[in-house]
């Protein structure tokens, strides 16, 4: 099979834990695009905390795209277009502050280039460290928003948040995707849009066919674009669960598992070809 996309996941898998991209796996990462391979940010995260990642990997200069938001927003690198775009009312996300408020869970979301929440707390401030967007507290939520927003996270310690999101996906269904992107993450946006949905998008306008597709993931957010990839694949420190789903399993962040999988599916076969 020759490929012609490669979608990668942030956070745990382009990314080591530092938030930096090793140095094989960016020219492992510039050769597939040099030879005509789209190379492909699909995150949880807000455009804004992909704008750089985008840039170190000049993604502009060989026309490729984000998907952000968990696939609530795609963005046409090489003319910083949106091309889709997926919104919560106002009053969708006033619903989903008093779920928080019910369920003992802290809330946030975005707005222009600041999360915005009414309580610090450890958990808003590591996406504020992942994305480097400024965090705005506010007296009250439901005050602040007022406009449509992409998406909003509920937050809690690990096992509480796994027994709201089973409640809630119950709850919520047919109305709202509710997925985990990190166990302390648990985040809400549009019913049926995920990265699949964004990723099918993608490529039907492209003229790309979903077997000529790779996507790299590490977590629960990944795993609706690991299902619809020709070559799904699962991170080395991917969850027992995500991987058991995967059609192939890669090394880990920290030894240049997306770098290994690029090698081997995409580079050995454009020299074999």
């Amino acid at each position: 099979m020759t490929y012609k996309m490669v979608v990668l996941d942030l956070d745990d898998t382009l990314l080591q834990d530092d938030q930096t991209i090793s140095a094989k796996t960016k020219l492992t990462l510039f050769a597939a695009q040099e030879s005509g391979v789209k190379v492909v940010l699909a995150s949880g995260s807000p455009t804004f905390g992909m704008q750089d990642i985008a840039k170190e990997l000049r993604l502009k200069e060989f026309g490729s795209f984000i998907l952000s938001f968990n696939g609530a927003k795609i963005i046409d690198c090489s003319t910083d277009e949106e091309i889709f775009s997926s919104t919560l009312a106002p009053r969708t996300v006033h619903e989903l502050y008093d779920l928080s408020s019910r369920e003992e869970v802290l809330i946030h979301t975005y707005i222009g280039s600041e999360i915005i929440a009414e309580t610090a707390n450890p958990f808003t401030d590591i996406e504020g460290e992942l994305t480097g967007m400024e965090i705005k507290l506010v007296d009250s939520f439901k005050e602040a928003v007022t406009e449509p927003v992409v998406k909003a996270l509920m937050l809690a310690e690990p096992g509480k948040l796994a027994e709201v999101e089973k409640k809630l996906q119950k709850e919520l269904e047919g109305e709202l995707s509710v997925m985990r992107s990190k166990p302390f993450f648990l985040e809400f946006t549009n019913d049926g849009v995920t990265k699949a949905t964004s990723l099918d998008h993608l490529i039907r306008q492209l003229g790309i066919k979903r077997e000529e597709v790779i996507a790299i993931g590490d977590s629960y957010n990944d795993l609706a674009m690991i299902e619809f990839a020709g070559l799904g694949v699962a991170m080395g420190n991917a969850p027992a669960d995500i991987k058991a789903k995967a059609d192939y399993i890669t090394d880990t962040n920290m030894n240049d598992g997306v770098a290994k999988v690029v090698e081997q599916f995409v580079l050995r076969e454009k020299v074999l070809s």
